[in-house]
């Protein structure tokens, strides 16, 4: 697809991954929106990207959306393009005793549920513009679980899957549906993981791995996997407990040290 002037908006904008694709898409000519939870970020990614235009809002409530989508719309009545990116991950050690219920199930809220609910929202006015897209960030995880952050990979398989239904869905329609499924890449989302728990995979630099992405988009290639990415899909038909078992190492340790989750 045509990626200059459009009007973007990409959810978790203000840091890694998200911040990247603003930087980049906004340098092709395209209006760039970014919304986010944490006001200082977004102070601070628009300070370094002063074209963009931020928003102050969190996925992860059911509430925020609307009122998110009467603010964007109002603003930018052309907005042709949405980017679900907003994501977080977590270590937890499923044996733990200690948090609540709804804090097991955060990454579900932000996730899973928060791309869902915003392509509801969103839908109706994408499928007006003359051309549209929607892309979903998943993860190379979604084709093989770490066990280390079990509930994580769960909402990145499950937003896999969401994906290739609604790309069938809106095959008759002008809104192209993409997936881009990172590879582990540097950004703060890692900041949780012990470098020994990183030991044999390659971490893709965040230019490059957007890079990739912004090109896969050009090209209408519908899945995006950078890097290591295709090697996990790969390895997860060809010898999934193999890779399975390759990924679990990290929980041994996490066992042996009763490493509580943050």
């Amino acid at each position: 697809m045509e990626l200059t002037q459009n009007t973007i908006l990409i959810t978790g904008g203000a840091s890694g991954i998200g911040f990247e694709l603003a930087k980049q898409l906004s340098a092709l000519g395209n209006t760039v929106l970014i919304s986010g939870r944490d006001s200082a970020k977004l102070d601070r990614a628009k300070k370094a990207l002063p074209k963009i235009t931020t928003y102050q809002s969190d996925v992860s409530d059911a509430k925020a959306i609307p009122a998110l989508f009467e603010k964007v719309t109002k603003d930018f009545p052309k907005l042709n393009i949405l980017i679900n990116n907003a994501g977080i991950m977590r270590t937890i050690n499923l044996h733990d005793q200690d948090g609540s219920l709804e804090d097991v199930t955060r990454e579900l809220d932000t996730n899973l549920h928060g791309p869902i609910r915003m392509i509801k929202q969103f839908l109706t006015h994408l499928k007006k513009q003359p051309s549209g897209a929607i892309m979903n960030v998943s993860s190379g995880l979604a084709f093989v679980p770490l066990p280390l952050s079990p509930v994580y990979c769960a909402t990145k398989a499950g937003l896999h899957s969401y994906t290739l239904s609604l790309r069938v869905q809106l095959k008759n329609t002008n809104v192209k549906v993409f997936e881009l499924a990172p590879p582990a890449t540097q950004t703060e989302l890692l900041g949780d993981f012990m470098s020994e728990d990183m030991k044999g995979i390659t971490i893709m630099k965040v230019e490059e791995m957007v890079a990739v992405a912004v090109k896969g988009m050009e090209r209408d290639q519908f899945e995006i996997r950078p890097g290591q990415s295709n090697q996990l899909r790969m390895m997860s038909r060809i010898a999934p407990q193999f890779i399975l078992n390759q990924m679990s190492k990290p929980v041994d340790r996490l066992l042996a040290t009763g490493k509580h989750s943050h």
